[in-house]
């Protein structure tokens, strides 16, 4: 990261993958911050619970990712989940109602620290990073998925759509968040 104002800079995140090439990447890109990389859900799942992170970084396939982006939001983590198997809508759709913040292709790590840094800037900033991230990558999500792809679950995505934070998922999140008053940890 170049710039002077990062989000990233210093930041403790866990990265979560079971190909050893891709965590090297994330090394790689994400020079600036304190990285714990976990190749296995175990061994992460058992990180989540001893350290507190800034953010996560979570695989879908071969992790048991969804099960540990759960974790992360009980715990208060954000995270991101990063697939290039498990792209589909349905994936996304779960990432939403279980609390991610984001959902990245693989096919955009060479851009990760770039998007990681809008992402965890609109979060902290308390403004919707599922907008900023179907604003950049809406036309990858077209053309991966077909341009219609979200009439498959159109209630779903014209009330999300309306507010990009209308789902249960930011809801658990919130009622897991230590910074508000009344809320269930």
């Amino acid at each position: 990261m170049t710039e002077t104002n990062s989000f990233l800079k210093g930041k403790r995140i866990l990265a979560v993958d079971d190909e050893a090439d891709i965590l090297e990447t994330i090394e790689d890109l994400l020079d600036d911050v304190h990285l714990d990389t976990c190749r296995d859900y175990k061994s992460a799942s058992e990180k989540i619970r001893e350290h507190s992170y800034d953010l996560a970084i979570l695989d879908i396939m071969g992790v048991n990712g969804m099960t540990l982006l759960e974790e992360c939001v009980s715990r208060s983590i954000p995270a991101v989940m990063l697939t290039a198997h498990a792209i589909n809508p349905e994936t996304l759709m779960e990432s939403i109602q279980k609390g991610a913040i984001s959902y990245l292709p693989k096919e955009k790590l060479a851009d990760l620290d770039e998007l990681l840094e809008m992402l965890l800037g609109a979060h902290e900033r308390g403004e919707p990073p599922w907008k900023l991230l179907f604003s950049k990558l809406g036309d990858y999500f077209d053309s991966r998925f077909g341009k219609q792809w979200q009439n498959q679950n159109k209630d779903f995505w014209s009330s999300f759509s309306q507010t990009y934070q209308i789902s249960k998922g930011i809801r658990e999140r919130l009622l897991h968040d230590k910074n508000i008053p009344g809320a269930k940890i």
